[in-house]
């Protein structure tokens, strides 16, 4: 039996400035840095969310929600379905908070996750993929239990996940567009919700991998879509199978539109932040940028948030070169 999750309801200001305060010994406030990028146009910056502890943005999402749990919630425990981010954000904040953690990670997740996760004390439990992204429909996984935080589709840890827009906009006033890697939509849904109450005017787009990008469909459509092309790639943080009709929900107020980038421009993209910028970065994280770059978002500043790092060293050095 599936449990029903709450109803989907809009993050307002007051739980992001909440869960800012909340959070902020837990996190890092990233910093913001602008891309000496060959091309006079556009005028690109970087928010590096791939220089959290966890070297990901999941723990602001993770923290925040570990934090709102009951004193019962945390005494059962908490579990959570991952392919590496969300798990060690939940992991960490967990261990911080003194709660056991329960990680189900898909089986074809790296290594290089799967270790940090184990490192920071979470139970491990592998599955397939369709297992796992059927049980994050379901809230439930045979053989695990305690309380679900889901990775995405979750109010407290997209109000988390909302603090970085809040960030963007407090650094660069005059920012024009903010794009954000789509995986399951908690991440752009977060920052759309911060920035579209602050400043309407900046647009907010969704960057997907051509192998998996079920938003930029479902904008197309106006509806919630699968994606019946999925294919694994290297960008294991982002590009699900589907979006599902409660993200599209939160995402359709706040997001504009999602932008499909190839996998050779996300290569290109973190060959060039690392050829730049010195800066590190998975695939999921290079996709803003990959877009930026494709002459498809207009001019600057935009804003390119780098979801994450947490990419085995050998095989980045295999991408870039």
């Amino acid at each position: 039996m599936s449990v029903a999750p709450p109803p989907v309801r809009p993050v307002t200001l007051d739980e992001i400035r909440a869960a800012r305060e909340r959070i902020k010994n837990t996190i890092l406030r990233t910093p913001l840095v602008k891309l000496r990028h060959d091309a006079a146009a556009p005028e690109i910056w970087l928010k590096l969310e791939n220089l959290q502890p966890i070297n990901a943005f999941k723990l602001r999402g993770a923290a925040n929600a570990v934090a709102l749990l009951s004193s019962e919630a945390r005494q059962k425990g908490v579990w959570t379905i991952s392919a590496g981010n969300a798990g060690q954000g939940v992991a960490f904040a967990a261990r911080e908070a003194g709660v056991p953690a329960t990680v189900v990670t898909i089986d074809t997740a790296p290594e290089t996750k799967v270790e940090r996760m184990r490192d920071l004390g979470a139970r491990i439990v592998k599955a397939p993929f369709d297992a796992c992204w059927r049980a994050m429909e379901t809230r439930q996984f045979p053989g695990v239990d305690g309380t679900f935080i889901h990775p995405f589709d979750e109010h407290d840890f997209i109000a988390g996940n909302a603090t970085l827009g809040m960030e963007i906009l407090e650094d660069l006033p005059n920012v024009k567009t903010v794009i954000a890697a789509i995986g399951g939509g908690g991440l752009i849904s977060g920052i759309g919700s911060a920035v579209r109450q602050l400043a309407p005017q900046v647009r907010i787009l969704g960057a997907e991998p051509e192998t998996a990008a079920p938003g930029a469909l479902s904008f197309e459509k106006n509806s919630p879509q699968e994606f019946t092309d999925w294919r694994y790639s290297f960008v294991d943080g982002a590009g699900g199978r589907s979006v599902f009709p409660r993200m599209w929900e939160r995402m359709k107020p706040v997001v504009d539109g999602s932008i499909v980038v190839t996998l050779e421009q996300v290569k290109q993209a973190m060959r060039l932040m690392a050829d730049k910028a010195r800066i590190i970065s998975e695939g999921a994280g290079a996709l803003p940028l990959a877009a930026a770059l494709t002459g498809r978002v207009g001019d600057g500043p935009i804003v390119c948030v780098v979801s994450g790092g947490n990419i085995d060293l050998a095989k980045f050095c295999e991408l870039i070169a």
